[in-house]
């Protein structure tokens, strides 16, 4: 739990005084989106180990 709090120090800490806001908001869009996408990767991956894929 230490670590996820850490992260998100580290997180918000990053865009602290970042200038401009559209910069902002389009970083924090593309920080999200590339969580999705590697949680998208681990699901297929854990998938295909559940279900005996072949690799």
């Amino acid at each position: 739990m230490g670590t996820l709090l850490h992260f998100k120090d580290i997180y918000t800490e990053a865009f602290e005084n970042c200038r401009p806001n559209f910069v902002v908001l389009l970083l924090k869009a593309y920080s999200i989106f590339c969580v999705f996408m590697l949680s998208l990767a681990f699901y297929a991956f854990i998938y295909r180990v559940a279900t005996g894929y072949d690799f």
